[in-house]
C-alpha cells in the first residue's frame, strides 16, 4: 500500500497513524480489505477480499477485473462498504463510501509499473467466470505469457477509486470495552462522535 499526498483530514492522519503503529507490530497481509456491494438487478449483497493499493489523497484505490461479479455490482449501485481488521493491534477500521472507475490512462500507467507475471493474470483470465479445469487456467496463463504485449492495459481491467463519508476506528479493549471512534463527512469538515462499546 502507499500514500500519496494524503489529505490531512483527521481521520484519514488517523488511518495513516493506526498503519503505520500496524506495520510496526508486523501485520501481515496489511492491504487486504473487505469489500462489500449491493447488486440491485439481483437484490443481495456480496462481499470478498480485495488488495488495496493505494491511499492518494482522500481517494481509496484497488484494481480489477471491470467484467467481475464486484464490477457489476459497483455499475448497479455505487453504495459501498470497506472493511480492514489488523489483529496485530487489535483495530477494526470500517468506512462507508461511493465507488467510481478510474481513468483508462491511470489504470495503464499503474499496469506499466506491474510485474508481467501478474499481468499475464489480469489479462488471460475472465474473473470469476465457470472454466472446465484447473489446468485450462494455467493453459490460458501460459498462452499469453508467449503471445501478448504483457505491459498494455486491457480496456477490461482497472481501478476502483472510493472516497469515504464515514468512516469507524473500533479498538479491541479487555472485557470487551472497546473504544470506538465515528467520523462522519458534513460537507468541507468531518464530525466526530464517540460510540459505546
Amino acid at each position: 500500500m502507499e500514500f500519496i499526498n494524503l489529505s490531512k483530514e483527521m481521520p484519514l492522519m488517523l488511518f495513516k497513524e493506526k498503519y503505520d503503529s500496524a506495520i510496526c507490530s508486523n501485520q501481515r497481509n496489511i492491504e487486504a480489505m473487505i469489500i462489500s456491494s449491493f447488486n440491485k438487478e439481483k437484490d443481495e449483497v456480496d462481499s470478498r477480499y480485495v488488495n488495496l493499493k493505494f491511499v492518494d489523497g482522500n481517494n481509496f484505490i484497488f484494481f480489477t477485473n471491470y467484467d467481475s461479479p464486484k464490477s457489476i455490482a459497483f455499475n448497479s449501485n455505487s453504495q459501498i462498504s470497506a472493511l480492514f481488521y489488523w489483529p496485530a493491534i487489535n483495530i477494526q477500521i470500517r468506512i462507508k463510501a461511493k465507488i467510481k472507475r478510474t481513468s483508462y490512462d491511470y489504470n495503464d500507467e499503474y499496469f506499466r509499473t506491474r510485474c508481467i507475471n501478474k499481468n499475464a493474470l489480469a489479462i488471460s483470465s475472465n474473473q470469476s467466470k465457470i472454466i472446465a479445469s484447473y489446468s485450462e487456467v494455467l493453459k490460458k496463463y501460459q498462452d499469453i505469457q508467449k503471445s501478448k504485449n504483457l505491459s498494455k492495459c486491457p480496456k477490461y481491467w482497472g481501478g476502483y477509486s472510493f472516497t469515504a463519508y464515514e468512516i469507524e476506528f473500533w479498538e479491541g479493549s479487555e472485557f470487551r470495552l472497546n473504544k470506538r471512534n465515528l467520523y462522519k463527512k458534513n460537507k468541507a469538515s468531518w464530525d466526530h462522535f464517540i460510540l459505546e462499546p
